[in-house]
Formats: C-alpha cells, sequence, structure tokens
C-alpha cells in the first residue's frame, strides 16, 4: 500500500491532483485510515496509468472516468489503441527534430530549405484523425442510449467495497459456467446460470432485456477484442456463452 505522498514520489503526479481526483470519484485510495491517510493500492496504480494515457489524448476527466467506469471497459484493447496514438505522436517529434536540424544547416549556410518543409511538421492532422476515430468508438460503445444512461446512474453511487462486490460476483458467475463447459448450453444448470448473469447485469447496470441480451451475446464473438478477454477464463468460453445466450433468449420468448 502506498501513503498519497508516496503515490505521488512514484508516479509524478502531485498530491494536490491526487485530492482532487479522490474528490471527483476517479482514483479513490483503496482505505483511509482513523488519522486520515489515504493509501493506494496497485489496483489504483493501474488505473492511474490508464488516466494518464487518456489525458495524454486529451480526454477530459469527465470523459475518462465514464470509460474506465463502464463495465465493459477492456484494458489491453484501451492500451493498444493509447500505443497507437502515441506512435503517431512519436512520428511528429521526430519530424519536428528533422526540421530543427534542417533549419539549422540553412543559418548555416547549407541547403536553403523549402518554405512547406518548415511547416509540414506541425501539421497534427494524422494525430487529431487517430483521436477522433477512438473518440467516435468510445461514443459508439459506450454512446448516450437508455442503457448507457441507466448504467451511469446506477455505478457513479457505487463504493468501492460495492465495485469489489460486483465483480467478485460476476466473476463467482463465471467462474461457474467455465465448469459446464463440457455440457451443452442448453442443460438446465448452464441455462440458471446464463439468467443469474442476466439478472447480475438487470441488478447493477442497466435493464438487459432480451434484445441487449441477444446483442451482448453476438458482440462476444464478434468483437475480436471482446473476445479475447472473455475467452481469458477458457477458450472457447466466449461461444459458449454466445450459444448459450441465445437458447436462454429463444426460450424466453416462447414462454
Amino acid at each position: 500500500m502506498y501513503k498519497v505522498k508516496e503515490m505521488a514520489e512514484l508516479t509524478g503526479v502531485s498530491v494536490r491532483t491526487l485530492h482532487h481526483y479522490d474528490h471527483i470519484d476517479l482514483l479513490a485510495p483503496t482505505y483511509v485510515s482513523e488519522n486520515g491517510y489515504r493509501l493506494y493500492s496497485e489496483n489504483e496504480l493501474v488505473r492511474l496509468q490508464q488516466i494518464l494515457f487518456f489525458k495524454e489524448m486529451d480526454f477530459s476527466l469527465r470523459k475518462i472516468k465514464e470509460i474506465l467506469d463502464h463495465p465493459d471497459f477492456d484494458e489491453a484493447d484501451a492500451l493498444q489503441r493509447h500505443r497507437e496514438i502515441l506512435s503517431e505522436k512519436k512520428k511528429r517529434l521526430e519530424q519536428l527534430i528533422r526540421s530543427v536540424d534542417q533549419t539549422l544547416q540553412t543559418l548555416e549556410g547549407e541547403d536553403r530549405m523549402k518554405n512547406e518543409d518548415r511547416f509540414r511538421p506541425f501539421d497534427k492532422r494524422e494525430i487529431e484523425a487517430h483521436q477522433k476515430k477512438y473518440e467516435k468508438e468510445v461514443e459508439a460503445r459506450w454512446g448516450n442510449t437508455d442503457a448507457y444512461k441507466q448504467s451511469k446512474q446506477k455505478t457513479s453511487q457505487y463504493t468501492k467495497e460495492d465495485w469489489e462486490r460486483i465483480q467478485q460476483e460476476g466473476d463467482g458467475i463465471d467462474r461457474e459456467l467455465v465448469k459446464l463447459m463440457d455440457r451443452d448450453p442448453s442443460d438446465s444448470d448452464v441455462q440458471q446460470l446464463i439468467d443469474k448473469k442476466r439478472q447480475h447485469i438487470t441488478d447493477h447496470f442497466y435493464e438487459c432485456n432480451l434484445d441487449i441480451f441477444r446483442g451482448l451475446a453476438d458482440m462476444y464473438v464478434n468483437d475480436p477484442r471482446f473476445t479475447k478477454n472473455i475467452d481469458q477464463w477458457k477458450e472457447g468460453y466466449a461461444e459458449f456463452l454466445k450459444k448459450a445466450m441465445h437458447l436462454y433468449c429463444d426460450q424466453q420468448e416462447e414462454s
């Protein structure tokens, strides 16, 4: 565990900023002692790194909080997107350095620099295009749907302990489902757990009607990033979930 001063020294983020992040519920400490010491764990370090990456891409703190708190947030996918944009920024900095060198050569009487070459490195359109593409994808996935609004309203009131409990409940359902992957997706025990999975979403995030639940099942397989994340439980789990969730929806619609 790290005290707030130790956290600041380790990360380069000021104590004042960490207090502000805590105040707006963007980065709360794991524990506050009786004498007022804020204590941070490894989980907060990981979250802070994501916050700083998103800030580097000019996302507002409000938007960063919405993204990180969303139940479908995928850390590996986010890191890959950060890398793409940072690579573009790296190329731009290298071009600026070359431009400085060329300008110095011109001043020293060597090859004259073309005027268009003076200003090309200042063009940020490629970086901005990557940022806008990512922002659009964020809006598409976490946009202003009714489900998103419900989720935002519910989750905004959750404490750190609430999140840990909800995560444990969800993991428990997945853990039991993985144990039953050798059975047919229509198996009654599998279907009972699928019903629990749907209820877990409704209880803690948004009203998960059958259309939304079926859409989630499709996304688990059609979006490679989701498939990779879900299959960390066990290879083929995403496909198993899709089949079981589709069967569940079919049975519910017939009843």
